[in-house]
C-alpha cells in the first residue's frame, strides 16, 4: 500500500513516463528530419535521387510553357468526365470490363443519358397530311446531304401556325415512320435563374443528337416546341438575358452547325454532326427577326385544308365504327374548329361510361384505395369504352361550343380588373 498512490503501482508510473518520454523523441526526430534541407543532398552529404519517370521517353510528365503536365491539358479540353465510357464492353479490354455486373458495370447510363424521344405510346393508324410529310423530310434530307449539294440549307426548319392544330403531334408521326429519334425541348426550358443555363442546354442537347447519329446509326434531329412562348416579344413582357441568349445560340447553331462548344477548350478535332433543328410555334413574327431570316430558318406556314382535316378526324373515329360521311357531317355541323376540337370532342364522350366506372368500384370515397393500395392480385372492373353515335358525337360537340362562347363572352377578368379596357 505505501508503494501505490491512488490506486497505480510506481512501476507503472515510471514505466508510463518512460513510455511518453520515448514518443516525445520520436515526434522530436521526425520533425527535425522533415525541416532539414532538401537541395540535393542527404544526411551523409550523397546525392538525393530523383523522382522515377514512367520512361526518359514518355511525354505524360512533360511540362508546357505554363508547367501543366499532359495529363492536366487532357482533363481541361475533355467534354466529358468519362461517365459515358465506363467499363463498357468494346471500349477497354474484357480483361477488366468481366462479366459478374453484366457487359456494362454503369447500370444506370442507359436511363441517366436517355434524353432522346421514342414514340412507343404513338399506337394505331394516323393521318399524316403530305404537304406536311413532304416538308419535314425534306428539311431532315436535305441537312444531312448537305455535302454533296451546291446550294445553302437554312438548318432549322419554323413550323407555325394557329393553336391545336396538330403541328407537334404530325412531326411526331413522321418522325416515328423515319425512324428518327429526335431530342425534343419545350418553350419551358427556355428561362432559367441563370444567367446563360437555356443556352447551354441547347448546346448540350444539340451535341446529344449528334452522338445519336455517330453512335447509334441512327437519325436524329433538334425539336424544340413553342419557341415563340419562350422568346417570343409581346406586349408588355420583359426581355430577359437568357431570351437574348437563346436567340444567339440558335443563330449561331443555324451559322457554324459543326462547331458547338458546352465550354470545353476548342480542338480541331472537335467535330459535330450537322444536325436539323425544327421549331414549332404559333406567331414568328414576335421572334428575333435575324433569327427568322431565310438564310437560317426555312418557315412553313400549316393551317390544315377541309380535306386534311376530314382525313384526320376520320382515322381518328375509325376504330370507333365512324363512316367517313358522318364524320364530314360533324366538321360541317362544326366548322373553323381546330383539329384538337374533334380530339377533345371524342374525348367528352368518355365522361358517361368514366363516372359509371367510378361508382363500380364503390364511387368516389373508394378512388384512392382501389387505385392506389389495392392488392397485388385485386383487378379493377373492367372499363367498358361507350359506343360512339352520331347523337352523343354531336351533344358533346355542342357542350365544347357552349363552354367556347361561355369564356369569351363571360371574361370574368373584368370582374376583378375594373379599369381594363375593352
Amino acid at each position: 500500500m505505501a508503494n501505490a498512490i491512488s490506486g497505480v503501482s510506481l512501476p507503472s508510473l515510471f514505466h508510463y513516463k518512460n513510455s511518453i518520454i520515448a514518443r516525445k523523441s520520436r515526434i522530436r526526430s521526425f520533425s527535425i528530419r522533415s525541416c532539414k534541407d532538401v537541395s540535393g543532398e542527404g544526411d551523409g552529404g550523397e546525392p538525393l535521387q530523383k523522382p522515377k519517370r514512367l520512361s526518359e521517353k514518355s511525354s505524360w510528365e512533360a511540362k508546357d510553357s505554363e508547367g501543366k503536365d499532359y495529363l492536366y491539358r487532357l482533363g481541361s479540353e475533355a467534354d466529358n468526365m468519362n461517365i459515358a465510357v465506363g467499363a463498357r464492353a468494346g471500349v477497354i479490354d474484357d480483361l477488366f470490363a468481366g462479366n459478374f455486373l453484366g457487359r456494362d458495370s454503369d447500370i444506370v447510363f442507359d436511363y441517366r443519358q436517355k434524353v432522346t424521344r421514342s414514340f412507343e405510346h404513338l399506337q394505331g393508324d394516323y393521318y399524316i397530311a403530305p404537304v406536311f410529310m413532304d416538308k419535314v423530310v425534306c428539311h431532315t434530307v436535305k441537312n444531312f446531304i448537305v455535302h454533296l449539294l451546291n446550294i445553302k440549307v437554312p438548318l432549322i426548319l419554323g413550323i407555325w401556325g394557329g393553336k391545336g392544330q396538330g403541328k407537334s403531334f404530325q412531326t411526331e408521326l413522321i418522325f416515328q415512320a423515319m425512324g428518327v429519334e429526335p431530342v425534343i425541348m419545350s418553350a419551358g426550358e427556355l428561362e432559367s435563374e441563370r444567367a446563360g443555363e437555356p443556352g447551354k442546354l441547347i448546346r448540350e442537347r444539340y451535341r446529344t443528337a449528334s452522338q445519336v447519329v455517330q453512335n447509334q446509326g441512327k437519325l436524329s434531329c433538334l425539336m424544340i416546341n413553342d419557341i415563340d412562348a419562350g422568346i417570343g416579344r409581346f406586349e408588355n413582357t420583359q426581355v430577359t438575358v437568357n431570351n437574348q441568349i437563346v436567340a444567339g445560340t440558335l443563330m449561331n447553331l443555324a451559322d457554324n452547325p459543326n462547331r458547338v462548344s458546352i465550354g470545353q477548350d476548342w480542338r480541331e478535332a472537335d467535330i459535330t454532326n450537322r444536325i436539323p433543328i425544327i421549331l414549332t410555334g404559333n406567331d414568328f413574327s414576335t421572334i428575333y427577326a435575324p433569327l427568322i431570316r431565310d438564310g437560317r430558318m426555312e418557315k412553313f406556314y400549316w393551317q390544315p385544308n377541309r380535306e386534311d382535316i376530314v382525313n384526320i378526324v376520320h382515322r381518328m373515329y375509325e376504330k370507333d365504327g365512324i363512316s367517313r360521311a358522318q364524320v364530314i357531317d360533324i366538321v360541317n355541323t362544326f366548322p373553323n374548329q381546330a383539329l384538337d376540337f374533334y380530339g377533345a370532342l371524342r374525348s367528352r364522350t368518355y365522361d358517361t361510361s368514366i363516372s359509371k366506372w367510378v361508382d363500380d368500384i364503390g364511387g368516389m370515397e373508394k378512388l384512392g384505395e382501389k387505385l392506389l393500395k389495392r392488392r397485388k392480385n385485386e383487378e379493377l372492373p373492367t372499363f367498358t369504352p361507350p359506343e360512339q353515335t352520331m347523337d352523343t358525337l354531336l351533344e358533346a360537340g355542342y357542350s365544347l361550343i357552349k363552354e367556347q362562347q361561355f369564356v369569351m363572352e363571360t371574361k370574368l377578368s373584368k370582374e376583378y380588373m375594373k379599369n381594363m379596357d375593352d
